[in-house]
């Protein structure tokens, strides 16, 4: 069965043809019919020939297609087509062979994807489509990704997202780690981003006149749609996050060289898993991984640099270096 928007174009006027009880439709006719559709779609479109034509009934016959009730009526020596049951329709029939198969591949690359918060919609419908189309299966899954579904605020992806979209200005009650009350704020939102397992929407604080607020969706206690104006951004957000690691890009920093030197156990991942798209490395005369990246500094950059424990030391800048030995020290006093 072709597959492309063509070959259903066609079957839906053969379909529509053959139902047709107040003409009767000689092979040239039915020709004329599909390419008079295909040249609507597409005015470049060359039409078919007879044999298509052939090939597209046969299928339309065939259980791998409709299996259409299709009669063929002589007219002194020409032959007409037309259904035998006028009520028969291929859209009132259940899915055929080859439908089915390809719906049924659908669900399974969809279903692949069991694990991020974008897709938990796939958890509902698949069963659902299975149920109702007869596809039910043994398939097994066998990808998945990292993430956590009982994140709190992962409810709110939809709604920022349709906000942005659609350029509305929010109201958002958010209450920070760091403050005893939550704080009512006017929110453009701009930017939707998901690291550590953690998502973050970008967007105008406009009582702060900030462009890139920044908040964090598990933070956020209640979301209302204003009818107010829309103040849009031209930042490439790509661009912007390119100089940093995470999602904290904090004004008037400027991006750095940061040296680190990794063991010779840890040497491998850095080097399969870089640290940054910036990323410069070599071994010295001992072995050990020197590691150069260009970014901002920032606390992802420190949870990071933190996340190889002995495995790693910051060579430079001279600041980055002091925070991580404070940090290390402070760890060390837990114990």
């Amino acid at each position: 069965m072709a597959t492309n928007k063509n070959a259903l174009i066609r079957y839906q006027v053969l379909d529509k043809c053959f139902r047709n009880p107040g003409r009767m439709y000689f092979i040239e006719d039915l020709l004329e019919e599909c390419n008079a559709a295909l040249q609507e779609f597409n005015c470049h479109n060359e039409g078919i020939g007879r044999r298509q034509l052939f090939d597209d009934i046969r299928f339309m016959e065939s259980s791998q297609g409709w299996s259409v009730p299709l009669e063929r009526y002589r007219l002194n020596r020409k032959v007409y087509y037309r259904y035998s049951d006028l009520n028969f329709s291929i859209n009132n029939q259940p899915l055929n062979e080859t439908e089915a198969n390809q719906i049924r591949s659908a669900l399974m690359i969809m279903s692949r994807f069991t694990g991020t918060p974008q897709f938990e919609w796939i958890n509902e419908i698949v069963p659902v489509l299975e149920n109702k189309l007869g596809l039910t299966g043994s398939e097994k899954h066998v990808i998945a990704f990292d993430t956590n579904f009982d994140l709190k605020g992962i409810h709110l992806i939809a709604p920022l997202f349709n906000a942005i979209i659609n350029k509305t200005v929010l109201k958002i009650t958010y209450k920070a780690f760091y403050k005893s009350q939550p704080e009512v704020l006017l929110y453009h939102p701009y930017y939707l981003k998901q690291f550590n397992n953690r998502w973050f929407v970008l967007g105008l604080n406009e009582d702060e006149n900030i462009y890139d607020w920044n908040l964090a969706l598990d933070r956020i206690e209640n979301i209302e749609l204003t009818n107010l104006p829309y103040r849009s951004t031209d930042t490439d957000w790509d661009e912007y996050f390119f100089d940093i690691v995470g999602v904290t890009k904090e004004a008037n920093k400027e991006v750095e060289e940061i040296v680190l030197k990794f063991s010779k156990s840890n040497a491998p991942y850095v080097i399969t898993k870089p640290l940054h798209p910036t990323q410069k490395d070599n071994y010295n005369e001992n072995k050990e991984l020197i590691v150069r990246i260009k970014v901002i500094p920032n606390y992802e950059l420190e949870k990071l640099i933190l996340s190889f424990g002995e495995n790693v030391k910051v060579i430079s800048p001279l600041h980055l270096r002091e925070k991580i030995k404070s940090r290390c020290k402070k760890a060390f006093e837990n114990y």
